[in-house]
């Protein structure tokens, strides 16, 4: 419902017509002038008003507002996660590294991480658990990214991370929560069903969407395909997942738990770029958009359309014209299959 309608000037007016006749009410009189400052108090009321019905149904509902919805079902808020991994230090053999010791990766915005343990130099190294500062994905770093250390810490020569961190996971959005409250209140769960299944698994930390196969190889069987936030899910999420699972499923349940499989896209063209446009930037921009219609993809559509490559082509400022353009080397839509999800492989923008 709206109220725009409702201003200061309509609400006085009505104060000063439902006044008594017989009572001076030109501007500056004593009605006129006690009415003026309460309308414009009701203006404010009638603003929060219309405000407070979008808080108040879930479909449109936000941050505080979505979680309290939310509870009414017993869905609540995926909290952000630390993501975690091994660092090995090298130095001078039988230097301290005390708990709490920070390092972190180099250049403008570094990402700081704190060990979990006491580690001692042996042999010129040691290995040491770490955990990102912050909560978040901004911790799923490459190999290699931690160079530095923080503080005072004597005869540390070096520091590094020899595999991938995973496990950080973002504060769950505002959408996603949205998204599982409606799978609890459309698809109701019983003792074990598909929802149930579904539900189960869309609880952990991490899993955006999730398929549910029943009966997949034979009676009390199921297999569960599970989706990441960012897409193909490690190895730790599908543990995770299947650990939870475990825990909730009904006796008797043989339950596989999977990650969703990476389906490569390479994308080939010549771009006719307008003066002055940076290849660089363009391809950035490009890439950047191809993932995130890839990733609405994953799940809801088989189909990746090269008519929706050419339109973020042409939606680019920076883009003049195009030629060329393949997927996988050929000039047709791709169908992905099973539970494959489409990833951009690579990139190869030629400036014609």
């Amino acid at each position: 419902m709206a109220y725009e309608n409702q201003t200061k000037e309509a609400i006085h007016q009505r104060m000063l017509d439902a006044s008594p006749s017989d009572v001076d009410k030109r501007p500056g009189s004593v009605t006129y002038d006690l009415t003026g400052p309460t309308a414009i108090e009701a203006e404010m009321l009638y603003a929060e008003l219309d405000t407070f019905s979008d808080k108040a149904f879930p479909d449109t509902a936000y941050g505080e507002w979505l979680d309290r919805a939310s509870a009414i079902v017993n869905v609540t808020r995926r909290h952000a996660v630390n993501a975690a991994g091994l660092v090995t230090f090298a130095g001078t053999e039988g230097t301290l590294i005390p708990k709490g010791s920070e390092v972190s990766t180099d250049g403008n915005a570094p990402i700081y991480f704190v060990t979990t343990a006491d580690a001692t130099i042996a042999n010129g190294i040691a290995s040491v658990a770490v955990e990102a500062k912050e909560a978040g994905a901004s911790g799923n770093i490459g190999p290699g990214a931690i160079k530095l250390t923080t503080g005072n810490i004597t005869g540390i020569t070096s520091v590094t991370n020899p595999q991938e961190f995973d496990g950080g996971v973002d504060r769950e959005s505002d959408e996603s929560l949205r998204k599982r409250f409606f799978e609890r209140v459309r698809r109701p769960v019983t003792s074990g069903n598909v929802y149930h299944f579904r539900q189960w698994a869309l609880e952990v930390v991490g899993v955006r969407d999730v398929r549910v196969y029943p009966v997949w190889n034979g009676p009390l069987t199921v297999k569960v395909v599970v989706l990441a936030d960012d897409g193909v899910p490690s190895q730790t999420l599908i543990d995770a997942t299947k650990s939870h699972i475990e825990a909730e499923r009904p006796i008797g349940a043989d339950v596989t738990v999977i990650g969703a499989i990476d389906f490569g896209i390479d994308v080939a063209a010549t771009l006719y770029l307008t003066s002055g446009a940076d290849i660089g930037a363009v391809q950035a921009a490009i890439v950047a958009e191809i993932n995130e219609y890839f990733r609405e993809l994953a799940f809801s559509d088989p189909v990746v359309r090269i008519s929706a490559i050419q339109r973020i082509l042409l939606d680019n400022e920076s883009i003049r014209d195009y030629t060329n353009l393949t997927l996988n080397g050929g000039t047709g839509n791709i169908e992905i299959v099973g539970d494959a999800i489409p990833v951009l492989r690579t990139v190869n923008f030629v400036v014609g």
